[in-house]
């Protein structure tokens, strides 16, 4: 049974990365519920424009149907 003594710790760290799983999980859902989408991760000023420009075709594309 000595030598078994390592198990002690698989619980603990079982423990903790469960709960790390559940926080990104939960933040990924949040996130998702809050905007719609998934976060697009590593955003630089390229995505960001992008995204800019896009918001502005829909805008302008959905003022056009009205």
């Amino acid at each position: 049974m000595a030598k078994l003594f390592w198990l002690e710790a698989v619980l603990p760290l079982g423990i903790i990365a469960g709960m790390l799983c559940v926080m990104g999980n939960a933040q990924y859902y949040i996130h998702k519920a809050a905007h719609g989408r998934p976060k697009h991760i590593g955003n630089d000023m390229w995505d960001v424009a992008m995204e800019r420009r896009d918001r502005k075709i829909m805008e302008h594309y959905s003022a056009a149907e009205n």
